[in-house]
């Protein structure tokens, strides 16, 4: 069963969907559910990824060990995370 939303992109955004799924000679609707899709698909494998490799943090102070460089940090995610063991006494 379908279900219908409303969306409201910004109006060059939703332009260049437009062009793109004619280019591509399927449905506006295609393409946002394939690219809903693949945002979905990258967060879950980042998540699972996360879960192997955790972020060097020092249970002494609280922040990250010495020598990691926050510029190496990809995600925001990983910041929220040591801010969060900051706080953690």
């Amino acid at each position: 069963m379908n279900l219908r939303t409303t969306v409201r992109p910004p109006a060059e955004l939703l332009k260049r969907a437009k062009r793109k799924a004619v280019a591509e000679a399927r449905a506006l609707t295609a393409l946002i559910e394939g690219g809903l899709r693949q945002v979905l698909a990258e967060k879950k494998e980042r998540h699972r990824s996360k879960e192997h490799k955790p972020l060097p943090v020092s249970k002494a102070t609280g922040g990250l060990r010495p020598g990691i460089d926050l510029s190496d940090i990809q995600h925001m995610d990983d910041l929220e995370y040591v801010e969060r063991m900051k706080h953690f006494k």
